[in-house]
């Protein structure tokens, strides 16, 4: 296909994106998150557009994951149209990411930025005055909470926690993180700092291949979880983890990861030591094969 018929096929499907937003049919989710990963960006913000205009009814929410990956977009128009899109349905799966973007201000047009806080506004009025009309359990202890209680532990961590278990998981999750940052010492070839030579190895070969990727993002949501993948493909919305060890609890933590991708439906490369010898072979054929699905 020459770069005309490149063109025309991408208007086309920009189009078909602006008739399902304005026909209003929510039959339409499905297809719309589908064109949400079209190669061209004008297909991919007219899309997200169109999730908004479906946003009163509940089925849009299950686009609410892929609006999330565009607010993180490369396109500038593209971040923008799939925040005011999250705005709209006004689901908390969506704040780590929105409020992840308006603390990066730097850099950002000022419309991205006033995108993000709309949204977040948005969201966070619907989500309080939800809470004032039901009490919600410490997820932790199981004690009721206040409004204040979960307002500021689902600001942090996505989670309701009564004020004690907040300042105990708030320890846990500090003495984590540093412990996560002390162990990256190893430096690949576009200098992104990892913690194993496995992992320098799969960010090398991702690199080679001008495939963008994010290294340990801890925003990506999943299920409530706030997990933390190896390595994310926005491009092909692919996730790729490292198992680099083989203790007991390890493999406890690697089994309930992959059981939280297989729930959510998460397209998943599974790496191993093993792998690497011949990694090129086994990355090259499990992406071609997720590519297929």
């Amino acid at each position: 296909m020459n770069r005309r018929q490149l063109q025309a096929a991408s208007e086309q499907a920009r189009k078909r994106a602006v008739e399902l937003g304005e026909a209003g049919d929510t039959a339409a989710v499905t297809e719309l998150v589908a064109l949400c990963r079209h190669a061209g960006p004008t297909v991919r913000r007219a899309a997200a557009s169109a999730l908004g205009k479906l946003a009163t009814d509940a089925t849009v929410r299950a686009a609410v994951p892929m609006l999330c990956e565009l607010a993180r977009d490369a396109h500038p128009q593209v971040r923008q149209y799939a925040m005011l899109a999250l705005g709209k349905i006004g689901d908390e799966a969506a704040l780590p990411v929105l409020r992840d973007a308006a603390n990066r201000a730097a850099g950002q047009p000022d419309y991205v930025l006033a995108a993000a806080l709309k949204a977040i506004e948005q969201i966070e009025g619907a989500t309080q005055a939800q809470q004032k009309s039901s009490p919600v359990a410490c997820s932790r202890c199981g004690r009721e909470t206040s409004g204040d209680e979960r307002q500021i532990s689902e600001t942090q961590f996505q989670r309701v926690y009564c004020s004690a278990c907040f300042d105990a998981v708030f320890i846990e999750r500090r003495n984590f993180d540093m412990k996560v940052q002390n162990q990256k010492t190893i430096l690949t070839a576009d200098r992104t700092v990892v913690q194993s030579r496995g992992e320098r190895q799969i960010a090398d070969w991702i690199a080679a291949l001008s495939i963008a990727y994010r290294y340990d993002d801890k925003f990506q949501i999943i299920q409530g979880y706030a997990i933390r993948p190896d390595f994310y493909l926005p491009r092909y919305d692919v996730y790729i983890e490292y198992w680099g060890l083989d203790t007991t609890d390890y493999k406890i933590g690697m089994l309930l990861k992959q059981k939280l991708y297989q729930q959510e439906g998460k397209k998943l490369i599974s790496l191993y030591p093993a792998d690497l010898p011949v990694l090129d072979k086994k990355l090259a054929a499990e992406l071609q094969a997720l590519m297929k699905e």
